[in-house]
């Protein structure tokens, strides 16, 4: 088995995946229709990274298909079958806002896409690995009942409660307003959980936290850091939704991902799920990343406040990273949020300043 699949393959994840794949041998198919561009317009399109990564890696293959096509991915993972060693799975519709506006297409690329992802991978090669990016969004709005305090730049959990180290995968996903996007996650999360529990095939659900990194065309719908780089490289003004703008969310690089993935590939489990993110090695608030921010770039933000926060939308998370630590003791967080937004402006400012003009 010698072939990787990746869907979604020229967003954030799906790149991050393609260049570590193709770097270790392995042919790579891609599956992509840009529909990032479709759901928040031509600054968040994703076709600028297609020709990076068949420059950049030979053995990747581009396929322009929708994930909801069950004729053409059916057809498409037939015709490598069981040479496909490991799916990733990271086309998603990932805005909360947007779900709300067309929620049949949420919930048909969100889920059904997944049920067509998964069913194609179950028919043709079913000894493959399949790892889903799922989100802290299947928690919904639980997370604020935590324990809060507000200090000077965000709010914190108190020292004494179970979840300062983290949100573990005990918190419950019921009974709370999770947006429509978080119920379409949860739909997918629990079909991947299933094919893994009831086929035993193995599958592994990443529920992830702020996922960033340079590969990512934020929005403001969506993609909170890299945004928030763009618009102080840019001059663009920025609206803080809520909260004080002391929100804290926790913050992984793709690169540290994929390390947390190919961990899983080497030694699978069935049906396993796992938050994913920044832990406490790297979160911030929304305050102290617009500090860092003009730090990096020597000027003031552009910034205004509204207090009508987003539906669903977190106060505080940090994902609790100690059972996917235990599972695989060899994995850990190799960059921060000062280290991450470095990367980001370093890697983007030249492209953002030709968009600009």
């Amino acid at each position: 088995m010698s072939v990787v699949v990746v869907t979604g393959s020229c967003g954030l994840v799906g790149a991050e995946a393609v260049a570590w794949y193709s770097q270790r041998g392995f042919d790579v198919v891609g599956i992509e229709n840009d529909m990032r561009r479709a759901f928040f317009g031509d600054g968040a399109s994703t076709a600028w990274m297609r020709p990076v990564l068949e420059k950049a890696h030979p053995r990747y293959r581009h396929h322009d298909l929708d994930i909801r096509d069950r004729a053409a991915v059916e057809s498409l993972f037939a015709r490598h079958g069981r040479d496909i060693a490991l799916v990733v799975h990271a086309a998603a519709q990932p805005s909360h806002d947007w779900a709300a506006r067309d929620p049949h297409t949420d919930f048909s690329v969100n889920a059904t896409g997944t049920l067509t992802v998964l069913e194609a991978t179950r028919i043709s090669a079913p000894d493959a690995v399949f790892i889903f990016t799922s989100t802290n969004k299947v928690y919904g709005d639980r997370p604020n009942e935590l324990p809060l305090r507000e200090l000077e730049t965000r709010w914190e959990v108190e020292e004494s409660h179970p979840a300062f180290a983290g949100i573990d995968e005990h918190m419950s996903i019921d009974a709370t307003t999770h947006s429509l996007f978080g119920a379409s996650k949860v739909a997918a999360d629990v079909l991947v959980q299933e094919y893994g529990r009831y086929f035993g095939m193995k599958t592994g659900c990443f529920r992830g936290g702020c996922l960033t990194g340079p590969g990512h065309s934020g929005t403001q719908l969506h993609g909170f850091l890299a945004y928030l780089a763009q618009c102080a490289v840019k001059g663009t003004p920025y609206t803080v939704f809520g909260y004080k703008g002391k929100q804290v969310r926790d913050n992984i690089h793709s690169h540290d991902l994929l390390a947390a993935f190919d961990a899983f590939f080497a030694a699978p489990r069935a049906g396993e799920v796992y938050n994913i993110g920044g832990g406490r090695a790297s979160h911030c608030s929304m305050r102290e990343a617009i500090a860092l921010c003009e730090k990096m770039t020597g000027r003031p933000f552009s910034a205004t406040y509204t207090d009508d926060n987003r539906v669903g939308d977190h106060i505080w998370y940090v994902s609790d990273l100690r059972k996917f630590s235990a599972h695989y003791p060899g994995w850990n967080i190799t960059r921060d949020v000062p280290a991450i937004l470095r990367e980001i402006i370093g890697e983007n400012s030249d492209r953002w300043g030709q968009q600009a003009t």
